[in-house]
């Protein structure tokens, strides 16, 4: 029997919840667990990512999605950002912290230990959250294997020029639009400043330089957003990752929110497929 429980609420290093997500076979069985981290204007809920989880409980994983503390979502509304103060004092440190609270909870979770193997754990991240679980993972003896989807490369780059820096610094925010949604989103220059405070850890290609742990690279040859170049750089750095390009998939798998359809998209199927197997081997 396949169980699923939603919106499980955990407390964190920091002063917000984490809400999240199980999806498992009920059957006594040990299994691998697998933590999926969205990426940037991402949650939990968007898209396919449920039908996804499904997909790999159906395959005997214990899967766990979650929204990140700071993602603005919140406990009565987690889909979307209404909570914008919280989205703009986001950083990657924090997002760090929330995934090693979800490694310690489902380490120490009595309810299901017998349904977990908490020795086989394996990180799968989307597009920015694709960083955040390869620097977790070369820093992180609980992981056993690390993957990433479309993931970013450098987050430096991402903070633009000198001078849109320099009057970030001035005005204390910057917006970004939300072009689902058509919210301006407003990141705080408090995110710079981490970011620059622990610059060395939160170096990507030092991550993969460093890595120890099983890691495997999916990019899209479609991917816009992330171009593939990026999933290249990782593979460089790290001669003994894995990478697959996958034919025509775009940013997003393939998958879009919402997701109104009862099956996967191709790409994202071909994705999991490729995770499971890699898990497998």
């Amino acid at each position: 029997m396949q169980i699923i429980k939603n919106n499980i609420l955990q407390s964190t290093y920091h002063e917000r919840p984490i809400l999240t997500d199980v999806f498992y076979k009920q059957n006594q069985l040990k299994k691998p667990i697998v933590i999926f981290c969205h990426g940037y204007k991402g949650f939990k809920d968007w898209g396919a990512w449920d039908l996804m989880a499904t997909e790999f409980a159906k395959r005997n994983h214990f899967f766990i999605k979650f929204n990140f503390s700071h993602n603005g979502g919140t406990v009565e509304k987690p889909i979307d950002f209404p909570d914008l103060k919280a989205f703009g004092e986001n950083n990657y440190v924090k997002e760090l912290n929330d995934l090693e609270n979800i490694i310690d909870w489902i380490s120490s979770n009595n309810e299901y230990k017998n349904e977990v193997t908490t020795d086989n754990i394996t990180l799968i991240g989307h597009s920015r959250g694709g960083g955040i679980v390869t620097i977790k993972a070369s820093e992180s003896k609980r992981v056993s294997n690390v993957i990433s989807w479309c993931g970013v490369s450098d987050y430096k780059v991402r903070f633009g020029t000198k001078e849109t820096r320099e009057k970030w610094k001035n005005d204390g925010v910057t917006y970004i639009q939300n072009s689902r949604t058509k919210q301006q989103l407003p990141h705080f220059y408090q995110f710079y400043e981490n970011f620059i405070e622990n610059e060395s850890r939160l170096n990507i290609k030092r991550a993969c330089e460093h890595m120890k742990t099983p890691h495997l690279i999916i990019t899209g040859e479609n991917d816009t957003t992330v171009v593939p170049q990026e999933g290249q750089n990782m593979h460089r750095w790290n001669p003994a990752s894995k990478i697959v390009n996958i034919q025509g998939m775009n940013h997003t798998l393939g998958a879009k929110h919402p997701w109104e359809f009862d099956e996967l998209p191709d790409e994202l199927a071909e994705a999991i497929s490729e995770s499971i197997q890699f898990i497998r081997s």
